[in-house]
């Protein structure tokens, strides 16, 4: 008979999202050609080492995410996000932490694509409270 050793769950410490927000404005000169009808979404999970800073490691997780989604779109020909969500998920086990990040945004492809944007609404991180402990 194999017995199987008992391993700790990971337990949830904190969840945040962000709804989708929108990339580009009207005055932006921002031509299409063509734009999916529906959000692709691409999820990482990652382990922070143990001695790194969570705070920077949530947010580089985050950018992260994002990188792998335009990797993704830019395969299947699209070169713009126009829409962009993201939910973050903290957990531990003992005094480990993992990262979840699913990262969704609507593909589209532009003939001048814009300058390159960062997430939308990074503060959120900052405010979470496995970083603020009371």
């Amino acid at each position: 008979m194999l017995f199987r050793r008992k391993e700790t769950p990971w337990e949830v410490v904190e969840s945040h999202s962000v709804d989708p927000v929108p990339m580009y404005y009207d005055d932006e000169d921002l031509d299409l050609i063509f734009a999916k009808d529906s959000n692709v979404r691409r999820k990482v999970v990652l382990d922070v080492p143990k001695g790194k800073a969570l705070r920077e490691e949530l947010q580089k997780a985050v950018v992260f995410a994002r990188e792998r989604l335009l990797e993704e779109i830019k395969q299947n020909g699209y070169n713009v996000l126009l829409l962009e969500s993201w939910n973050i998920t903290v957990l531990r086990r003992a005094k480990l932490h993992r990262v979840e990040v699913e990262y969704s945004g609507r593909p589209a492809i532009a003939i001048n694509p814009l300058k390159e944007r960062s997430p939308p609404f990074m503060e959120v991180l900052s405010r979470m409270a496995v970083l603020n402990p009371q």
